[in-house]
């Protein structure tokens, strides 16, 4: 009897370290579009490689959100990205959303350069200004290329 009393204290013991650093993992992570708290909006750009869903959305280098789906528009032929943004968060209507990288190798994010406007991006609109991904290899070929 006292061995599974035993037991029972270490399995609680093992449970309750395993939801702390799950708690600890979602806390950490910042999980965009879970629960609330999040709105979306959507920009499509010429060439969204190197982005996939799950990538951040950032604001002066910081994390307000993610990207939440990607599309392809069938009359445009734009990839359309559905970016999950946090509700502290206002987007000025005349922002300029770009993709970029965190460097030669490092993975790409959507980044937002806010405008000027005092007007704001509401849930399910769409920001116009955009600036779709450079593709590095490209552009060393054509450096060695000499074009």
């Amino acid at each position: 009897m006292a061995s599974n009393t035993a037991e029972t204290l270490i399995g609680a013991a093992v449970l309750a370290v395993a939801g702390g650093f799950m708690f600890y993992a979602a806390q950490t992570a910042d999980i965009g579009g879970v629960g609330g708290g999040y709105y979306d909006v959507k920009a499509a750009f010429r060439k969204a490689s190197g982005i996939a869903s799950g990538a951040d959305v950032r604001v002066s280098g910081v994390k307000v959100g993610a990207v939440s789906g990607l599309s392809l528009d069938p009359k445009t032929y734009r990839a359309v990205a559905s970016l999950s943004i946090r509700d502290d968060v206002k987007i000025p209507e005349d922002s300029v959303v770009t993709i970029t990288s965190d460097g030669l190798l490092g993975g790409s994010y959507v980044a937002i350069d806010p405008g000027a406007s005092d007007f704001y991006v509401t849930s399910g609109e769409e920001l116009t200004n955009t600036q779709g991904s450079v593709d590095l290899l490209d552009l060393l070929s054509k450096a060695v290329a000499g074009n």
